[in-house]
């Protein structure tokens, strides 16, 4: 099954995702209700382990060269050379290996063979290379040995260090990922126990759902409690930040699979499909594993692993430059703002973030204090009576936006780009946005962001009709899709000139 794409959901017969909290079970309640810590994912901390794994084979050369020649730790070219080639070719090769799994960062001792015969490897052949290309003489015989056997102690000690704390990320939770699991039969009782079966699983099964009754459907599966239905569901992914859904019923329930999948699609979770008990047999590049068991993928997360630390390093340090800049500008409006009218500068109000949960968004007041309208049961229109002399202005300038960097550098619950925060009870054509639009918030699988794809394409400011909510919502969801970091430049880099275009903004 090849992955689904936001276009291929929307056209399934809609399903009521709901903006309104959904009741849960008791049982999922209480689950849900267990304090909870952010997990980390496990693809960033291999990836760190293997940047301070270079690192340290780089530090190790030089340190051995400045003993062994006494010359100063400054290498000159052939040496620089030798440590960033030897450094790179260590590191893949012990990805090769698969040195950077979960299991081997938890058990060094286990994995030393691998390393040092990794390593070993790695150095002959430099040696080789050296010798066939005559640059041996060049190359200090004595800062060779006392590299490669620092490398090898280094390598030891770090591993240790790591295990220590990936054993404590472990016992604290800290790298669980939390997996909800649809299907309740056979089928479901099967894959647990291959999850089960797995020693060094970063897996943690919160429950089962399945929307068919007890008597097809135990209140227990392989073990794990039946915590309500796929309505149930959605409620319980964004209350308790399950990271992953697996689908254990069989690819023959094409149907039941594609109406429970509209109804989640909407969520920031990975989706997967358990084939461990599959007769179709599709090629090993076709799977994607949970430890050793197969699994189909159907949706990721838009942002993920590195991605989300590449994005949020983006947004604080372009969010602060861009502060700094903006800082004058900021403090003269804020000075025209209180000497136009009475009340504070700033106004906040309630508006969805990511995953649907509600954020305190930063502006700068446009309207009199008295007729502020902090859930935007009323969006602005042309003419707005409540709008002050200096709002008109600053409304239409984009300038009331400007506060939002203060929730990107500082709350970080904003992103610079991303589709733009809306108010609870913001409506079109007197529908709430979520009525209006089939599978709105599937908007908020990302953070939001003060500008995005669809403000600079025009679809900004009032939304009197249907029309504008939809395109809103379209520009939106192909922003998620096709996310990059050259994407988010592009679009701040045109956000000057799309602001040039007020006839919308009220």
């Amino acid at each position: 099954m090849a992955k689904i794409s936001a276009a291929d959901v929307m056209r399934l017969e809609p399903q009521a995702t709901g903006g309104s909290p959904h009741r849960l079970t008791p049982l999922a309640e209480e689950v849900a209700s267990r304090p909870y810590r952010p997990s980390v994912s496990l693809a960033v901390v291999s990836g760190l382990t293997a940047m301070a794994e270079a690192l340290v084979i780089v530090l190790a050369g030089l340190i051995a060269r400045t003993m062994q020649l006494q010359d100063g730790i400054l290498p000159g070219l052939n040496y620089a050379i030798a440590l960033s080639a030897m450094s790179v070719a260590t590191i893949v090769a012990f990805q090769a290996l698969g040195t950077y799994d979960l299991a081997a960062l938890r058990s060094p001792v286990r994995q030393w063979f691998r390393l040092a015969g990794a390593w070993s490897f790695i150095f002959l052949v430099a040696l080789v290379v050296a010798f066939l290309a005559r640059v041996d003489n060049y190359v200090s015989p004595r800062w060779l040995a006392a590299w490669y056997l620092s490398v090898g102690l280094f390598l030891f000690a770090s591993r240790a260090v790591v295990a220590i704390v990936i054993r404590r990320m472990v016992r604290a939770g800290r790298l669980d990922r939390r997996t909800a699991v649809v299907g309740g039969g056979p089928s479901a009782e099967a894959f647990l126990r291959a999850l089960d079966a797995e020693p060094d699983s970063e897996v943690r099964v919160c429950g089962v759902f399945d929307d068919r009754d007890d008597t097809r459907s135990p209140d227990m599966v392989g073990g794990y409690p039946k915590l309500g239905t796929t309505d149930d569901l959605v409620e319980f992914v964004r209350r308790t930040h399950v990271d992953l859904v697996v689908f254990t019923l069989p690819i023959t329930a094409e149907d039941r699979i594609l109406q429970m999948l509209r109804k989640l699609w909407v969520l920031p979770v990975d989706i997967r499909l358990a084939a461990h008990q599959s007769k179709l047999r599709l090629r090993p590049r076709s799977y994607s594993y949970i430890g050793s068991v197969p699994v189909l993928p159907v949706t990721d997360r838009p942002i993920a692993d590195w991605d989300v630390v590449l994005k949020a390093a983006f947004d604080r340090i372009v969010g602060a430059f861009i502060l700094l800049l903006a800082s004058p500008v900021m403090l003269l409006t804020a000075l025209a703002v209180k000497l136009d009218s009475k009340g504070p500068v700033f106004f906040k109000q309630k508006r969805y973030g990511f995953n649907n949960e509600l954020i305190e968004v930063y502006k700068f007041r446009s309207m009199y204090t008295d007729m502020t309208d902090h859930t935007a049961a009323k969006l602005a229109t042309k003419n707005d009576p409540r709008v002050t002399r200096v709002g008109r202005i600053i409304r239409k300038t984009s300038l009331d936006e400007l506060p939002q960097l203060i929730n990107v550098v500082f709350k970080g619950n904003l992103s610079l780009v991303g589709p733009r925060p809306h108010a609870v009870n913001a409506s079109a054509a007197n529908k709430r946005y979520d009525d209006a639009v089939d599978g709105y918030f599937a908007r908020h699988k990302v953070k939001p962001g003060i500008t995005g794809w669809a403000q600079v394409n025009g679809w900004r400011g009032e939304t009197d009709t249907l029309e504008k909510i939809q395109r809103r919502v379209e520009h939106d969801l192909y922003y998620i899709e096709n996310w990059s970091v050259f994407f988010d430049l592009y679009i701040l880099a045109v956000t000057p000139f799309a602001l040039t275009k007020t006839e919308n903004a009220y």
